[in-house]
């Protein structure tokens, strides 16, 4: 038997001995700990590591993932930013106000305005046609007051508002009067044109009673109601139909 050292005169085994790699003694990494070290799994990996998070660095520090759009701009679909500039009112929005990135509200009293001109400018349509159609407002006969014509020309004014409201809100989300004042119609919940749908519901509601029974006194209170109504400064119309008028410009 020979007196030499099993593994030379070093007496330590050679590198590649099998028996020389033995596990590690002592606990393993700790929760929360990779393989090299101490860390976290949402630690910045080091150089000779894994894939780096998407937008470098640490996935929650570092990079930044691209900005989500708001349905009315905000960093979205407008490139960053509300479309027509700002906040609503100027601010940044909270519990219980308008969506994040929605243009200006419309001032009440330009809608006013722009709602005088459409009925003008529908109200001359609707005397041409009833003077084409001989249906006057009422006429006196004698001692006779022929009042059943005039619910004729209340369906030529129901029809024209109606058709004309709906129309121009669903192509082009505003009127002419709108479009002149700087004012356009828009879905409460994402900003968008209405549909054909929530145009007729908004129109019906503001122009039915208008055509039919009190226009003056109708008027003032559908129209008028946006000057009190907050956050959003709907018309009894607008709320109807779930939609805002903001401003364009």
């Amino acid at each position: 038997m020979s007196s030499e050292p099993p593994y030379g005169s070093g007496g330590q085994p050679p590198e590649d001995d099998p028996f020389r790699k033995r596990p590690p003694s002592g606990p393993g990494p700790e929760p929360g700990q990779g393989a090299g070290g101490a860390g976290s799994p949402y630690d910045t990996p080091s150089s000779g590591g894994g894939e780096p998070p998407p937008w470098g660095g640490s996935p929650y520090g570092g990079g930044q993932p691209p900005p989500a759009g708001g349905p009315y701009g905000g960093g979205g679909q407008y490139g960053g930013g509300s479309p027509y500039g700002g906040d609503p009112y100027g601010g940044s929005g909270g519990p219980g106000g308008p969506p994040p990135g929605m243009p200006p509200l419309a001032d009440s009293g330009r809608r006013t305005l722009a709602r005088i001109i459409d009925m003008i400018l529908v109200g001359l349509v609707v005397w041409l046609l009833s003077w084409a159609f001989n249906v006057a407002e009422f006429r006196v006969n004698g001692d006779q007051l022929d009042a059943g014509r005039s619910f004729g020309q209340s369906v030529i004014a129901a029809v024209l508002y109606i058709g004309y409201d709906t129309y121009m809100t669903a192509s082009r989300g505003q009127t002419l009067g709108k479009k002149w004042f700087g004012l356009r119609v828009a879905n409460l919940d994402n900003g968008a044109t209405p549909s054909v749908q929530t145009s007729l519901i908004r129109a019906a509601v503001l122009w039915l009673p208008f055509a039919f029974c009190c226009a003056c006194v109708w008027t003032i209170i559908a129209g008028g109601w946006s000057f009190f109504d907050k956050p959003y400064k709907q018309g009894l119309h607008d709320k109807a139909a779930k939609t805002v008028v903001v401003s364009t410009r």
